[in-house]
């Protein structure tokens, strides 16, 4: 499934399932990795898989210049509709594995489990060296996904989500399907939207997702022109990655390229 497809539909009640994510917070995150390990200030993010802006927006209202891009056309309108009164950001339909923008940036962020949606090897290695191709020298990679040892420990299960906002309740279950063999996770979500008490909307979609193993993550980085400079638990520098912790962070650097020596 291309990722467009995916969000076709999810897309369009992803900000009443994911209002209680903390993006604020996660942007002081962000903010707290840029200052421990970025040696430049940082003025320009690149967002990588941006959806509908979560984490672009507060980061350009804090005087950041950012450029988002997400392949889903539905997330990227609710995007800019979001970002409307704002001149320091811009939002493009484009894929993470051939994107082209016409300028380099002192940081990419790829947030919320985008790498996990990259399910080939080649794909990933891919999306990897096109970022790269878009930051300067020693500018910062910082991306999360889920940690395959955590993974097949404890193993994906049933869950099921309840939330409402503006008269619209909408009621997601998901199935998992796992395939620990090929690193893969298939989510069987279905989504129940209910206004005014009626039923107006029934979403069923599956998202495949792979997980990630933290030296394989180093492998392919150090292949696409990175420098791994730490693996943590989300939200956590100072925490310790072991098969107890699902989602995880990744910080990296940008090696020096032929000619930017």
């Amino acid at each position: 499934m291309k990722m467009p497809e995916i969000f076709k539909d999810y897309g369009k009640y992803y900000d009443i399932l994911y209002q209680d994510k903390n993006y604020g917070e996660e942007c002081n995150f962000i903010e707290e990795i840029f200052k421990r390990y970025s040696q430049k200030e940082i003025k320009t993010i690149l967002d990588a898989g941006c959806g509908t802006g979560g984490h672009a927006i507060p980061l350009a209202r804090r005087g950041y210049k950012v450029v988002g891009f997400d392949a889903s056309e539905v997330m990227i309108e609710r995007a800019k509709e979001k970002a409307r009164d704002l001149n320091n950001i811009c939002f493009e339909i484009m894929d993470i594995r051939d994107f082209h923008i016409n300028e380099k940036f002192d940081a990419c962020i790829c947030m919320f489990a985008v790498m996990n949606y990259i399910t080939e090897t080649k794909d990933i290695l891919k999306a990897l060296r096109n970022i790269r191709r878009h930051l300067k020298e020693n500018s910062l990679f910082i991306f999360d996904f889920w940690n395959g040892l955590a993974v097949l420990r404890i193993l994906p299960s049933v869950r099921v989500k309840i939330m409402e906002s503006g008269g619209i309740k909408v009621i997601r279950t998901v199935e998992p399907e796992l395939d620990a063999f090929n690193h893969i996770n298939k989510s069987h979500y279905r989504m129940i939207v209910i206004k005014d008490g009626e039923v107006v909307d029934e979403i069923e979609e599956t998202h495949v997702i792979r997980f990630y193993f933290p030296q394989e993550i180093k492998h392919y980085l150090e292949d696409a022109g990175f420098e791994l400079i730490k693996i943590c638990p989300f939200m956590d520098l100072e925490g310790k990655v072991d098969e107890n912790v699902w989602n995880i962070m990744a910080i990296a650097k940008a090696r020096a390229e032929e000619g930017e020596r």
